[in-house]
This record gives C-alpha cells, sequence and structure tokens, in this order.
C-alpha cells in the first residue's frame, strides 16, 4: 500500500484540520500539520484528537453512497483481522487493523470499503466507546447496523458513520508495507505557528 501524506484530523471539541503531515508517528504526543490552503503549520497534540484520517483527497466524493458493515469481507487481510469502532459521540467505523491493543493510546485501522477516500484510520483510543475484534467485531456491527435501522424505521436520523467516500485518487509520495506505524520523516524550514485549528467546515471523510 502507498502512503499519503493529506490528513483530515478530527478533534474531541468538533473542529477540523485539513492538510498536509510529514511527521506523524503513532509513538509520538505531538506532530504537525500544514494546513490546506493557507500553508499555516499547526502543532496538533494527538491526545486532543477523536481521529486522524489519511486520504486520498482533501474533499472526497459527497455523492457516494456508504458501504456499510464488513460487506461480507474476509475475516483477516493483509491489513490485519476486523476490528468495529463505535466512538463516543456515536459514530461507527469497520475495518482491520494490526496494532489494536486495549493498552496502547491509539491503533491504526483499514476501512473495510476498498473504494474508501480513506486509505487509513489512526483512532485515539480515548475517543472510543467500544471496540471489539475478531468474531466480536461482526457481532458489534450487526447490533449497530440493527439498532439504526430500527431507529430509521421508528422516523429517526440514521447515526452519523465515518465509512468513508473515495473520489479519483491523487499521486502518493511513497511505499508502505502492510503494518502502518512507519513513521514519516518531519519536515524542514516550515514556521510553526499555531497549536490548533481554526474552526473549519466537516470534511466529506
Amino acid at each position: 500500500m502507498e502512503l499519503n501524506n493529506l490528513v483530515v484530523a478530527r478533534y474531541l471539541d468538533g473542529r477540523v484540520l485539513k492538510g498536509t503531515t510529514r511527521d506523524f508517528a503513532a509513538l509520538r504526543p505531538s506532530f504537525h500539520i500544514e494546513a490546506e490552503g493557507s500553508g499555516e503549520v499547526f502543532d496538533v497534540r494527538a491526545k486532543q484528537l477523536k481521529a486522524l484520517f489519511f486520504v486520498r483527497t482533501l474533499g472526497g466524493d459527497p455523492e457516494r453512497a456508504d458501504l456499510r458493515g464488513f460487506v461480507d469481507g474476509p475475516a483477516e487481510t493483509q491489513q490485519g483481522r476486523k476490528l468495529a469502532v463505535r466512538f463516543r459521540d456515536g459514530e461507527f467505523l469497520c475495518g482491520y487493523t494490526l496494532s489494536w491493543s486495549p493498552d496502547r493510546d491509539g491503533f491504526f485501522v483499514f476501512p473495510s470499503d476498498a473504494g474508501s477516500n480513506n486509505m487509513r484510520i489512526y483512532v485515539v483510543h480515548a475517543s472510543t466507546a467500544e471496540v471489539k475484534a475478531g468474531p466480536a467485531a461482526e457481532v458489534l456491527a450487526n447490533r449497530v447496523l440493527a439498532e439504526e435501522k430500527a431507529r430509521v424505521q421508528a422516523g429517526g436520523a440514521p447515526s452519523s458513520t465515518i465509512l468513508p467516500r473515495p473520489s479519483v485518487a491523487m499521486p502518493r509520495p511513497s511505499a508502505i508495507g502492510p503494518r502502518p506505524s512507519l513513521s514519516i520523516p518531519r519536515p524542514s524550514g516550515l514556521p510553526l505557528r499555531r497549536s490548533g485549528p481554526p474552526n473549519a467546515e466537516d470534511p466529506a471523510a
């Protein structure tokens, strides 16, 4: 799998920052994002995030209907075993992981939808309400989707998901194997100006 440095950072307080990172590593407490458009560089603290999305494009494709659950995917792939994540704010994600452990601060998930705009997602563990791996992930996915179906049939709105929407892939600068914990070289010569992003519209991620 190739690595794209385009990212969408979603904060716990709802803020969103879109841009490029070159120094993210899962074991580091902070990294930098050069904001889309302005080029302003932000110091991002991982503990303030809900998740970090590595994306093909920053715009996504709002016309695409999300594929739900695991879409009858295999129990394991080269990206690892099945994982289902329910966030504290109600959002839901299905994918595969090589790095999830309940004692880690965060972990990577490869979306189960192979056509996703999201290439991989770094999930901050503190932002989750429930995480299940292996066969238990299927059980959680089926339960969440059944609850949503019942809510819609009762006239309520479906819960939001972060199952991604793809668009035409942009060139990606470097190659990476199936394990997603590789560090990205830290940028040089970029002025650090801000420690947090301004309010922004939620991306189509």
